[in-house]
């Protein structure tokens, strides 16, 4: 769909208020984040993400809703994977639970800056080589393939380039500085462990975007709705980890579905010359295999805690 000018800029403008909103009202205050809050936000800016899909029903007509639907679900999805990682980096710095908030608040709207520019050049790269789209099919599938055969792969925040060039330029604090990510000190501008936490979950989050974009992609070509998806799945990810922080090991079967997923989309970029999938029926599947997952997860966690119990 052509989408003009005007409505880009009112979509951005929208999409910082309610960044801004996120900000100032999700995170206000001091005081540690309740379980309740958490998914009170969780749920609502989830919801207002499936509210779009009826807005653009109603102005771009059934295909556009359906396929920003795809969208918001794969990256969605996708974006619940980067909470395990959250987890690891917050564990590495020992962020207090209090001051993990705006870490991760600025971290993403930082990828999602990032995500911008990599769905401008992933639309660029599709227009000018058509054979670009069989190349990210392949990789989705070998990603996939990847992810459902590698699932204990560690990642190692201390051997992360970009934290290893900001402690070059920037020396650290051995210890926090409040909700400081840095200070000046003796006549130096240093850097807290709170924006090498910054910096880490900035940089996976644009890591976890070679694989969702290009996942995307296999949904729409419309660079609008895979920008919006990637925004409204962005929105409420911190609040979202909040909720789901004390129970990111319960999902043991997610990353087989996501991987299930990535194959899935890359096939469909592959044989997207050959055949042609409706996209209520990408949709389907793509929903049937997240239930499945999910569901498989929670009922071997039900079985694990019944022996237990027994």
């Amino acid at each position: 769909m052509g989408v003009d000018w005007w409505a880009w800029v009112s979509f951005g403008v929208f999409v910082v208020v309610l960044f801004g909103v996120d900000l100032f009202l999700f995170g206000r205050g001091d005081s540690d984040i309740s379980l309740r809050r958490a998914a009170f936000w969780s749920v609502g800016w989830t919801a207002l993400g499936l509210v779009f899909t009826g807005l653009l029903f109603v102005w771009q007509g059934s295909d556009a809703a359906g396929e920003y639907l795809a969208g918001f679900l794969i990256e969605k999805s996708l974006s619940i994977d980067n909470l395990f990682v959250f987890a690891l980096v917050f564990s590495y710095f020992a962020v207090p639970r209090r001051l993990q908030r705006p870490v991760l608040f600025w971290g993403i709207v930082g990828a999602l800056v990032l995500r911008g520019v990599f769905i401008l050049a992933g639309a660029a790269l599709i227009d000018a080589f058509h054979a670009t789209i069989y190349a990210f099919g392949a990789f989705l599938i070998a990603t996939g393939l990847r992810m459902a055969t590698h699932r204990g792969v560690e990642i190692h925040p201390e051997r992360n380039p970009l934290l290893r060039l900001m402690r070059r330029v920037l020396p650290m604090t051995p210890d926090y500085r409040g909700d400081r990510f840095t200070v000046r000190e003796h006549g130096r501008r240093l850097a807290t462990p709170l924006f090498g936490a910054l910096v880490l979950v900035a940089s996976f989050d644009v890591i976890f975007a070679v694989d969702s974009i290009p996942a995307i992609f296999g949904v729409t070509r419309d660079t609008f709705i895979v920008f919006a998806a990637n925004a409204f799945s962005l929105l409420g990810l911190s609040a979202l980890y909040f909720v789901l922080a004390g129970m990111l090991d319960r999902f043991r079967y997610l990353n087989l579905g996501l991987a299930a997923i990535l194959v899935l989309v890359g096939a469909k970029m592959v044989l997207s010359d050959f055949v042609h999938l409706p996209i209520w029926l990408s949709l389907l599947a793509i929903l049937a295999t997240l239930v499945a997952a999910i569901g498989a997860s929670l009922l071997r966690d039900s079985d694990a805690v019944t022996q237990r119990l027994s």
